[in-house]
């Protein structure tokens, strides 16, 4: 390997662990907040500021799994893929503990309450729906998974754009206001989608695939 690729490889693993800490400092601050350090506060009504972080933070990171290979194809970097499980993860990981604080902290372990939330509310239905589509898509993220599952891992893996739409549709309905934020992430998501499309034409696919297989 030569100097300048190996400086390359060492800037690369250097930035995984600072994508790491960008993603946990969301839910750092969120945590300071709820233990009103250095006199920090969730507000008037913590329980809802905490759910809204959470859920926001982790739609925001889903979102952000999917820019991964636009930017790593646009820059012609393949080893940004690196980071998308860990960022799908962290994602994965905010809208656990988004729905974990719905469920114990908001509705009380009232089962019976939050099954009828989950059938009868469009909001918490759609929302319910994404996170049980990224089960799957966290438990199979890791190398032996890939393996073992060869092509159909990445059929299994494209969930991911159903979990962000509905995510998106979630946010979107659960807004009784101003919707101009959740119309952003929609908007951000349509993008995404587009380029995908565009980039999967005949002529195109190919120069994609060449560069991802690097990755």
């Amino acid at each position: 390997m030569n100097a300048p690729a190996r400086t390359a490889t060492k800037r690369f693993r250097a930035d995984k662990p600072a994508v790491f800490l960008l993603c946990s400092l969301p839910l750092l601050w969120l945590v300071l907040r709820a233990f009103g350090v250095s006199s920090l506060s969730l507000g008037p009504n913590p329980v809802e500021a905490l759910l809204h972080g959470l859920g926001l933070w982790g739609l925001r990171l889903l979102l952000l799994t999917l820019c991964v290979r636009p930017a790593a194809v646009t820059l012609r970097q393949p080893r940004l893929m690196r980071w998308r499980r860990m960022v799908g993860l962290w994602a994965f990981a905010y809208l656990v503990l988004h729905f974990l604080t719905w469920l114990v902290l908001d509705r009380g372990l009232d089962l019976d309450g939050i099954a009828a939330d989950i059938v009868k509310r469009p909001f918490i239905t759609v929302g319910f729906a994404a996170l049980l589509l990224l089960i799957p898509l966290a438990v199979t993220s890791t190398d032996r998974w890939m393996r073992r599952l060869g092509r159909r891992w990445h059929s299994l893996h494209r969930l991911i754009y159903v979990a962000a739409l509905l995510g998106s549709l979630h946010f979107l309905w659960l807004v009784k206001a101003d919707w101009r934020e959740p119309a952003l992430y929609i908007a951000a998501y349509v993008a995404l989608m587009t380029w995908r499309w565009w980039k999967q034409r005949p002529g195109a696919g190919k120069t994609l695939m060449q560069l991802l297989q690097q990755s």
